[in-house]
């Protein structure tokens, strides 16, 4: 299989997704080592993040869930101020208030983590009114899995966006299991995008595991928002390989199944297209894991050598 939708820049695609995989390592050792609470990975699903926020531009907003380190580090959020976040320091995103559940970045357009599942979608919704009613071009995207879209305000949210002709992506990452529950054992249908044609929008369903697809697919999905002001419904068929939160032994994942997905590592399948198509070679490749490892070390020394917030800003920023 050759290069054949990026052409040019799959390797920032692939660098991207070893940064958020350093991380998310990363974050799971320490929640190993220190018991930081609130681990929840996206391990798997880099791809998905990665080609969507790739093909979003500077004035274009993020709302995301508890799954999020990989939206913000495509962002271009600095790992180093994450996990001082995580680790409840000054130097963090949110002044070490909002741990790794509910990270934002107004100056990356970052609007909202929402650990409550479907919770981004109505303020997703939200957010594109004011976009709309401020005169502002900027799209809204909303990233979400398929848990979110078994909550009754998946279809308010769709609904409105329609009817009030918002400027929103839903991106649902299809990540085929709702917190212990399989996909399979909630819905009938394999894809949730048929949802949203019953509320008139356009959609796509994309290979979640290959970055340039989603890209493709994404940038579509933004110029029609940009031409119609009209919402839009991408599904990213992916996989979470990890457990629901961390630790999680997995006990009740299909072993087969699991084994299938992890053979469809998106950045495996990346690197092989790579070497392929001659575009790269393995010392090539190892150096650029080598610098997502880099980075995210220099972040975690950061992070170490930040200091907690003093005692007096206990509730400084803090509106809940």
């Amino acid at each position: 299989m050759g290069i054949r939708l990026y052409d040019g820049r799959a390797e920032e695609l692939l660098q991207a997704m070893w940064l958020i995989r350093a991380y998310e390592e990363r974050a799971v050792a320490l929640q190993a080592e220190q018991g930081v609470p609130g681990t929840c990975t996206a391990v798997g699903q880099e791809a998905a993040a990665v080609g969507v926020v790739s093909a979003l531009g500077a004035d274009d907003l993020i709302l995301t869930n508890h799954r999020s380190a990989g939206h913000l580090l495509a962002r271009g959020a600095d790992p180093g101020r994450m996990l001082a976040e995580v680790m409840g320091r000054r130097d963090g995103y949110c002044k070490g208030k909002s741990g790794s559940l509910h990270i934002s970045a107004k100056e990356l357009g970052v609007v909202l983590t929402s650990t409550i599942v479907g919770g981004e979608l109505a303020l997703a919704t939200g957010v594109a009114l004011s976009q709309q009613m401020l005169g502002r071009r900027g799209v809204v995207a909303c990233f979400f899995g398929d848990g979110a879209a078994c909550e009754g305000r998946f279809h308010e949210s769709l609904n409105l966006a329609a009817v009030w002709r918002l400027p929103v992506l839903y991106v649902c990452e299809n990540n085929q299991w709702q917190a212990f529950v399989h996909r399979r054992e909630t819905m009938l249908a394999d894809n949730i995008a048929a949802r949203a044609v019953g509320y008139g929008m356009d959609t796509a369903v994309v290979d979640g595991n290959d970055p340039e697809a989603v890209r493709a697919a994404a940038l579509e999905a933004v110029e029609t928002i940009r031409a119609t002001g009209r919402p839009y419904f991408l599904e990213a068929r992916t996989y979470r390989l990890r457990g629901h939160f961390e630790p999680d032994d997995q006990a009740y994942v299909d072993q087969d199944e699991l084994a299938a997905w992890r053979a469809r590592d998106p950045l495996a399948l990346l690197e092989a297209r790579l070497l392929a198509a001659g575009r790269i070679d393995a010392d090539a490749l190892q150096a650029l894991r080598a610098e997502a490892y880099r980075r995210i070390d220099a972040g975690w020394r950061f992070a170490v050598d930040s200091p907690y917030p003093a005692a007096a800003e206990l509730i400084t920023d803090v509106y809940a």
